[in-house]
């Protein structure tokens, strides 16, 4: 077999039905004949039956299951059975045994609560969760309580009283903006310190690493965003494609030449306080005289996370608009195919800002194309940076003064401008200043150990398990 580990077990097993050696490494691998199952990255749980050892797992297909996103190349897990069956008593019970203690060593997560929000996306969260994540959660021995929210902002209030002692994680089957909810939920509470350390994940799901949390203030307003902040080009796509949605995805790439035709630019102006490495971007901002004690004032009105405190005085570098777009990312992925900031981590303290300022139509076409692989930050017409803390002052449209802008934060509409896309319905904050500032390493979020993002919009090139299929 190749495969020289020090063993841990070894014995004659019958396996479906053919009796031959099976050893158990004290790496944790299963091995027989010519196949190898890894305890920690396939091996979901196991149950039994008399003297058989039914072990669930998942392992990798070459094609085939159901895939966030459909897009090539991504690797597809299917459920299979393996049946081990020994040939005693004693051997049953050390086989179970050393598996058991193989799987506690990994410090999975033995209960969890579960979103499942079945109005999201493409409304197939409930269908998801039958036909993927409830056989897994089952398969795993995990013990879970499933809520369906029913309305907007249900998440959050279910997050605020949550008994987080009765639970090792929460999960959201949905689209990212369930999982925004339950953040905010969390740090609205009086012990959000230690509720925020609650992992937190959205379907699939693997380890648990921390992840930045940014906190954007306006007034006696705040919102913690976990994803992303879009002004100008993007958000106009992103929100007001909507009355395309019965084209499907298709709606935004159908929208976006739409916008890049008939391109607004927006007057403003950013403020940032500027990453290592990043400081000559930009030119010099004069912050003498602002002031953000209506930021500071305000939290002392609220229960919960006040967010970080802001000083003025940081905030020395600006770039003047008009702008294109602005694209403020926590993570990498600002869409079902789009690699939007290739240089985002999970926790580094920095959110990644994308400035375009001026560019050609047919340039800016072609470099919308690039952003599936993150090949836009190259172009010469777009500015890549680092921030630790950011100011957004929007402004009207350059062309017709009369009219603002849409500010979209993690998919959603934060705040809306006169003479917009459904400017008549209430948000949250006013199209005025914002400041953004992030703590790192915040939330902690379930994910695999490579920094592939997991959450709904943000990378779908994850899978979800298939069926069931037999072992060999």
């Amino acid at each position: 077999m190749g495969h020289t580990a020090a063993p841990v077990l070894s014995d004659r097993v019958r396996v479906n039905g053919v009796i031959t050696p099976v050893t158990l490494t004290v790496e944790g691998k299963l091995l027989w004949r010519e196949n190898c199952l890894s305890i920690e990255k396939e091996v979901v749980g196991f149950s039994i039956e008399g003297f058989k050892i039914k072990i669930k797992a998942v392992k990798e297909n070459k094609g085939g299951g159901i895939c966030c996103g459909g897009n090539t190349g991504v690797t597809v897990r299917r459920r299979r059975c393996f049946k081990f069956e020994l040939l005693s008593e004693d051997s049953m019970r050390s086989w179970s045994q050393k598996i058991q203690e193989f799987i506690d060593s990994l410090g999975r997560p033995k209960r969890l609560f579960v979103f499942v929000n079945p109005y999201g996306g493409q409304r197939s969260a409930s269908k998801i969760f039958i036909d993927s994540v409830k056989p897994l959660l089952d398969d795993a021995n995990i013990d879970y309580t499933v809520q369906e929210t029913k309305y907007q902002l249900h998440a959050k209030e279910v997050a605020k009283s949550l008994d987080i002692l009765r639970y090792d994680g929460v999960v959201c089957v949905s689209g990212d903006g369930i999982l925004v909810e339950v953040v905010n939920g969390l740090l609205e509470r009086e012990d959000w310190d230690s509720a925020i350390k609650m992992p937190l994940g959205v379907v699939p799901a693997g380890h648990k690493q921390s992840l930045d949390v940014a906190t954007i203030s306006q007034g006696q307003y705040r919102f913690f965003s976990v994803l992303c902040l879009a002004w100008g080009l993007i958000a106009d796509i992103d929100i007001e494609s909507e009355k395309y949605r019965w084209m499907g995805s298709a709606r935004i790439d159908y929208y976006a030449i739409q916008r890049i035709f008939r391109l607004r630019r927006y007057n403003g102006c950013i403020k940032f306080v500027a990453a290592p490495d990043y400081e000559t971007f930009g030119e010099p901002a004069d912050v003498e005289g602002e002031t953000i004690s209506e930021v500071k004032s305000s939290f002392l009105q609220h229960k919960g996370y006040r967010g970080p405190a802001f000083h003025m005085k940081d905030f020395n570098r600006k770039i003047e608009g008009p702008f294109v777009s602005i694209w403020l990312h926590n993570v990498p992925w600002g869409g079902e195919d789009a690699l939007a900031a290739p240089d985002a981590k999970f926790s580094d303290g920095f959110l990644d800002l994308v400035v375009i300022k001026d560019c050609p139509k047919l340039a800016l076409l072609s470099l919308m194309t690039e952003i599936n692989k993150g090949g836009h930050v190259r172009s010469p017409h777009v500015l890549y940076l680092k921030v630790k803390a950011f100011v957004l002052e929007p402004g009207t449209q350059l062309d017709d003064p009369s009219k603002e802008g849409i500010i979209d934060v993690d998919g959603e509409v934060l705040a809306r401008g006169k003479g917009t896309y459904k400017s008549n319905h209430k948000t949250l904050m006013t199209y005025d200043k914002l400041h953004i500032k992030v703590d790192q390493g915040l939330a902690t979020v379930f994910s695999p150990s490579t920094e592939k993002f997991l959450f709904g919009s943000c990378n779908k090139k994850s899978c979800i398990y298939d069926g069931e299929e037999k072992g060999k």
